[in-house]
């Protein structure tokens, strides 16, 4: 088992961003992956023009590849910004301007699972409030999910990289899945499992897998230290992934690593052929 027996997808907005966005299926295909994933692609505008959405969809599948998950608008990301659906004001305004986009995109390629950041706690604005507004922005997003038949994935992550994200820890981040699940009565919300995130919490892996295997709707991996391909560092996500492969889970397992020092067709000599 082990890294033999997994369905791996590649992380197109951290792999390979050496290549402009429209090369990167192609690329993923020819390194050998079916399916690919992206945080939202246009870091400027959450509702970009028919064409750059027409494009990207033909990049894709002209590839052969399939989208399996793909992220709302969440900001500057990579960037200071954690996502907008917490944040009162225009970000707000404009994580819901991007709610149908999204979704209408992943629909057109079939992909069934959307992931919706919470976003950074706002100096001089009451936490409630701003829990307030992401319950019924989530809302939003669980019901457009719900329309394309996919699933909304809440994520966990992690306090040393981001500090000001209030979800950093795995019990937090599924807390707002019940809470989700509750207000819309759709019960499509789902726990991001991002192992990464949940060790630079010093989270205890194993227990976390036990108890939230059920709950989990995507599984996101990096090696710690340093965000790497897996056996860059120390983290044992062979023995990990069957585990959650013994607790249940059977989704795709998201390779959201840093390629390093090198292109990263050449970050993959970890995974079995």
């Amino acid at each position: 088992m082990g890294f033999e027996d997994q369905r791996f997808n590649v992380n197109l907005s951290i792999l390979f961003t050496e290549l402009p966005l429209l090369e990167r299926p192609a690329a993923a295909a020819a390194a050998g992956f079916g399916a690919i994933e992206l945080w939202w692609p246009w870091i400027d505008s959450p509702t970009p023009e028919r064409s750059e959405l027409d494009a990207l969809k033909t990049a894709i599948e002209d590839a052969g590849v399939r989208l399996t998950g793909l992220n709302f608008y969440a900001g500057r990301l990579p960037g200071p910004d954690r996502g907008a659906l917490s944040l009162p004001g225009a970000e707000s305004e404009r994580f819901r301007a991007n709610v149908d986009v999204a979704a209408d995109f992943a629909g057109s390629l079939g992909c069934k699972a959307l992931n919706a950041l919470y976003g950074n706690r706002v100096d001089g604005v009451d936490p409630a409030e701003q829990d307030a507004l992401a319950l019924e922005n989530l809302v939003l997003a669980a019901r457009a999910a719900d329309r394309i038949g996919a699933i909304l994935l809440i994520e966990a992550l992690n306090r040393p990289e981001s500090p000001r994200y209030p979800l950093v820890s795995a019990p937090a981040a599924v807390a707002i899945v019940d809470e989700v699940n509750t207000a819309s009565g759709l019960g499509n919300a789902r726990f991001l499992m991002d192992l990464y995130h949940l060790s630079m919490n010093g989270e205890d892996l194993p227990s976390v897998i036990e108890r939230y295997a059920s709950r989990t709707g995507h599984v996101q991996i990096a090696d710690n230290p340093g965000r790497g391909a897996p056996g860059t560092g120390s983290l044992p996500l062979a023995d990990l992934l069957d585990r959650l492969r013994k607790a249940g889970y059977d989704g795709w397992v998201g390779l959201e690593y840093k390629p390093g020092d090198r292109p990263s067709a050449e970050a993959f000599d970890w995974l079995p052929r």
